[in-house]
């Protein structure tokens, strides 16, 4: 027999699957300890389909294309989606007022310690509700699954978070202040961004910057090097009001013209859930995917289609809240799991096996 067939790299060995139960055990419970929740809240759970004409249009996203035939033998791409986002957005104008999924969503290029290529997604929304309100709902699923392990103390990477504690808040703007030391709102304005003004601080501060290095480019590297790592190290904490360019699918917010209703919620360091105040307006959706698109398009020399339905139903769509939530990621860190293979079920094998 071939050892990589029946060897330590193989998940389903016997020995290896029973190190692995105990966190499979918390998963079920803190998945159907959700669930009840969700339905107590008078949630409806919708089961959206992971083929899609879009997989998302956000620049950085990597996805799994795949062809359909029809009986007539004619041919059209589709993708698995990155996010149950689309369809789900679709229910709502449809009708829908609270809703929920567990998803299998699907990111190429990624893969880690945090990151899988498949991965479950515990994404919702509510119809007219305000983005807070989501904050409060995450603070509750944390503690549904702390309830269901018994550990309240979270631990990752030498990093500790009470998740009973109340959360903290914190603008964008602010973390950049505080942890790295850079005035955000002197690189963000009305009529967009300024990439050199950024760049100069970045540098003025120790950072590698290229050449080619856009402004979100140089956002994310400081975000991830300088903030992140410090946010929810003790208690839970949502890192909120994200300037307008770097917020996806979020509304502006109604009295700040530069920042979105976007927040992330963070434990250990960890990003665990994205959330938004939902953009309804089919123009600036279209205008956003466009240029992301072509953003795309100039880095990695390709580009996905735009889902044309999802912009026409955005008409329909009630002014609503959303949220995506890491469902490994939130059992690893309930658990107390090194990793989120841990907490797969069948974890997709390493190259080679």
């Amino acid at each position: 027999m071939n050892k990589r067939e029946n060897g330590p790299s193989a998940w389903w060995d016997p020995s290896r699957h029973a190190d692995r139960r105990p966190f499979l055990a918390a998963r079920g419970r803190i998945k159907n300890a959700i669930r009840a929740w969700f339905d107590a809240q008078g949630f409806a759970e919708v089961d959206p389909g992971c083929l899609q004409v879009s997989p998302g249009n956000e620049t950085h996203l990597h996805a799994f294309k795949t062809e359909l035939w029809g009986s007539d033998l004619s041919r059209r791409d589709l993708y698995l989606h990155t996010s149950p986002e689309f369809a789900m957005k679709k229910l709502l104008a449809a009708g829908e007022e609270k809703i929920f999924t567990f998803a299998p969503a699907f990111r190429n290029r990624e893969r880690g310690a945090l990151h899988a290529p498949e991965f479950m997604m515990l994404e919702w929304y509510r119809a007219r509700a305000p983005y807070e309100t989501l904050w409060e709902d995450c603070a509750q699923i944390l503690q549904i699954a702390a309830a269901q392990t018994g550990r309240a103390q979270w631990t990752w990477r030498e990093r500790t978070c009470d998740v009973m504690k109340p959360y903290d808040s914190l603008s964008v703007y602010d973390a950049f202040s505080q942890y790295a030391g850079i005035p955000l709102d002197h690189t963000v304005h009305a009529a967009g961004v300024d990439r050199g003004a950024l760049a100069a601080f970045a540098e003025q501060r120790g950072y590698r910057i290229s050449s080619d290095d856009s402004w979100p480019d140089i956002f994310s590297k400081i975000l991830t090097e300088a903030i992140e790592p410090e946010l929810g190290k003790y208690r839970p904490e949502v890192l909120c009001e994200y300037p307008v360019h770097e917020a996806a699918l979020a509304r502006p917010h109604p009295e700040h013209v530069n920042v979105a209703e976007r927040f992330e919620l963070y434990v250990c360091g960890v990003e665990l859930a994205n959330g938004f105040g939902e953009l309804a307006d089919a123009a600036e959706q279209r205008r956003r995917f466009e240029k992301w698109m072509d953003d795309r398009e100039a880095i990695y020399g390709d580009r996905y289609p735009i889902d044309e339905d999802f912009l026409a139903a955005l008409a329909h769509m009630p002014p609503s809240s959303g949220c995506a939530l890491g469902f490994d990621r939130l059992v690893m860190l309930a658990a107390g799991a090194a990793n989120i293979e841990s907490v797969l079920w069948t974890p997709l094998p390493p190259a080679g096996t």
